[in-house]
């Protein structure tokens, strides 16, 4: 092979390099663009309110006008502002066990036994997924107003159980389905109990999905409005307070400052649930809590 051949064939290897790296560098540029805009996507009406909560203006415009921890002070001397929250937080407290313990149960029942009607009843568990709440709260109303039944903090929670423990159970489902029952079958094997099987075998292992359905059926329960507004009677939650606060604008501010407060809560609830599910992988070596099983 001449010299010019060597040359002509190294060229042509660092042209094929920059090539190979400018396809790199465009797709490392394209990627980055498209989270940076759904990170705008998802993250920045929140991050417009977090700093409008601080802002001395009822105006959301910039600049701001001044720097102020007011209407934070705002926030727990209104005593519809605390009424609203503890409301929610009561009925997510209650509602998030009942939700854990109904849809474990259907969540057994339609992964684990074969029978003739499985299909129809998983049909049956899951349909509320996939009709409108707005549907939910209206037959709630209308199903409590034919019994005579008050519109309570009950009522809410009633029909919050009947929209999500459907997800629960599909949660816990998906989990069972991968789970290996010849674990269950060695402990029986070994003289274990059925109380024994459950607590040392099959809850630690569906875990990290028990926690994912936790955070899933507290965060639906206390962020729901519609049913809530339809079967609230004269009862307020903090999605209500919330829709009806919004009708002045003096108010926005506030709405803001507690906004960014349960946004916090909510996200270092989340934080904890995930770190103590990386805490159980380690003991375990089971699938711990990830983003895919929370977003």
């Amino acid at each position: 092979m001449t010299a010019e051949a060597v040359d002509v064939e190294r060229v042509a290897d660092r042209r094929v390099l920059v090539s190979a790296r400018r396809r790199e560098i465009a797709g490392a540029i394209v990627r980055g663009a498209f989270l940076v805009f759904i990170g705008a996507v998802l993250y920045g009406p929140l991050l417009i309110l977090v700093i409008f909560s601080f802002n001395d203006s009822i105006i959301i415009a910039l600049p701001l006008e001044g720097f102020t921890t007011k209407w934070y002070q705002q926030v727990f001397s209104d005593p519809l502002v605390v009424e609203a929250l503890k409301n929610s937080i009561i009925i997510a407290l209650v509602v998030t066990p009942v939700c854990i313990v109904l849809g474990t149960l259907a969540a057994v029942g339609i992964s684990r036994f074969r029978y003739i009607l499985r299909a129809p009843v998983a049909g049956l568990v899951g349909a509320p997924l996939v009709v409108p709440w707005l549907l939910i709260g209206v037959g709630g109303l209308l199903f409590f107003s034919r019994l005579h039944v008050p519109l309570s903090l009950n009522t809410i929670g009633v029909m919050q159980v009947v929209s999500i423990f459907p997800l629960v159970t599909a949660i816990v489902a998906a989990r069972l389905v991968r789970f290996d029952t010849s674990l269950e079958e060695a402990a029986r094997d070994l003289g274990a109990t059925q109380w024994e099987v459950l607590r040392y075998i099959v809850l630690p292992l569906i875990a990290p999905a028990l926690a994912a359905s936790a955070i899933f059926a507290f965060s639906w329960s206390f962020n729901n409005f519609t049913i809530s507004y339809f079967t609230a009677g004269f009862q307020s939650t903090f999605p209500i307070w919330v829709f009806s606060t919004l009708n002045h604008a003096k108010n926005v501010p506030i709405v803001n400052a507690i906004s960014t407060l349960v946004a916090a809560v909510q996200v270092v609830i989340l934080y904890a649930a995930w770190r103590l599910s990386r805490h159980w992988q380690a003991r375990t070596g089971d699938n711990a809590l990830t983003p895919e099983m929370v977003i």
